[in-house]
């Protein structure tokens, strides 16, 4: 089955575009969320991955109306292939049914990989920094009756 996923940022917009997109494209059903992308956790989306089944292609007519950024799509996609869901990104002429676009999400796994790795390196960078300049100490150690209270709340391990 042949699923669309349509989403717009603001109640100004409209999915027009899109759904004519979709109809060309010969989508069975389509999800449509009138919400911002910056949650992951967005109504019509969770429908679409909990409807799916193996052999459905979900079709987007860009990334960007699917995930904001690359850890999000990365995870999505992740879901998409436990099921065994192919994918399909218009704008960007991504599709998994084919070698050239499971390649594509490779690189994108890559990048993503790269920049995480940049980001710790940048972090323990500014932490050294910190720390020569007295600014950074770390989280203050935990004794007596304040190690037991954090052990209770979830602290420690189980």
């Amino acid at each position: 089955m042949k699923i669309g996923y349509i989403r717009i940022s603001s109640i100004e917009q409209n999915t027009a575009r899109q759904e004519v997109l979709m109809q060309e494209l010969g989508v069975e059903l389509i999800f449509i969320d009138r919400m911002s992308g910056k949650t992951r956790n967005r109504p019509e989306l969770n429908r679409m991955l909990e409807f799916m089944r193996e052999g459905d292609t979900v079709i987007v007519e860009s990334i960007s109306r699917f995930a904001r950024n690359t850890r999000d799509l990365l995870e999505l996609m992740e879901q998409l292939q436990r099921k065994n869901v192919e994918f399909v990104s218009k704008k960007e002429d991504i599709d998994t049914t084919t070698p050239t676009g499971r390649f594509m999400l490779t690189v994108f796994g890559a990048v993503a990989e790269l920049e995480r790795e940049y980001i710790l390196q940048r972090q323990q960078e500014g932490i050294a920094i910190a720390k020569r300049n007295g600014i950074y100490k770390g989280r203050a150690p935990l004794s007596g009756p304040n190690l037991m209270k954090s052990f209770r709340a979830g602290g420690g391990r189980s």
